[in-house]
């Protein structure tokens, strides 16, 4: 199969492309054992500005943003699922976000979006567990706020400092500082692995504190 050049969010939304992911992989490689729902974010489009009107907002940017990480989270769990209940056991790891337990300002649709997914991330381990028994788990991942393409300008100033949002998050951060992407390896892969057997339903934050911290 050949794949056109399309955003992770064209992708994920697409049933027909899923499956035909799937299948790639399950020709390559024979089974699936493992998924992690790692498409998401946010949009121009889903963020409510301070100068904006609180009772004007692009309503459909919101749902949009929310969509995309509610339903790119479902979609590929329903068609690598199946793949993994095929095999027999597996492991499923939902990515949500600080801002699914906090109200982080300007961002509503991905807030909404990620609140669904703790949400769904509990109901639907129960729901395998009642169905598999242990043979299949899912757990979230909750990230605290790590640097990236998406949110440098939004986080930090051209000379390295931080702008009055990154100052905020590092204020209520009780390490002092973003994460790096690296810092997140060993709690999906413990996630995905048999060390997390005992593990269903959970949410597990790599923060730095964030998710604790009353700001006092």
């Amino acid at each position: 199969h050949s794949f056109p050049k399309r955003s992770s969010s064209d992708l994920v939304m697409n049933m027909d492309d899923l499956v035909a992911a799937k299948n790639k992989i399950v020709d390559a490689f024979g089974k699936v054992d493992g998924l992690v729902n790692g498409a998401g974010g946010n949009m121009p489009q889903g963020v409510l500005q301070p100068e904006d009107d609180s009772f004007s907002m692009n309503l459909q940017g919101m749902k949009e943003v929310m969509e995309l990480n509610l339903w790119g989270t479902l979609y590929p769990t329903q068609v690598f699922g199946e793949a993994i209940a095929q095999n027999g056991k597996g492991s499923i790891v939902n990515i949500s976000s600080m801002n699914s337990k906090r109200a982080i300002t300007k961002v509503l649709g991905y807030n909404i979006g990620k609140a669904a997914i703790d949400c769904y991330n509990q109901w639907f381990a129960v729901e395998l567990a009642n169905r598999y028994g242990d043979a299949i788990r899912m757990n979230a991942l909750a990230p605290g706020f790590f640097l990236t393409e998406q949110n440098r300008n939004l986080l930090t100033t051209p000379d390295g400092g931080y702008t009055d949002r990154g100052g905020k998050v590092i204020r209520n951060t009780p390490f002092k500082r973003f994460g790096h992407p690296d810092e997140l390896i060993g709690a999906i892969v413990w996630l995905l692995s048999d060390a997390s057997a005992f593990v269903t339903g959970s949410m597990i934050c790599v923060d730095g504190g964030f998710s604790i911290f009353g700001g006092v």
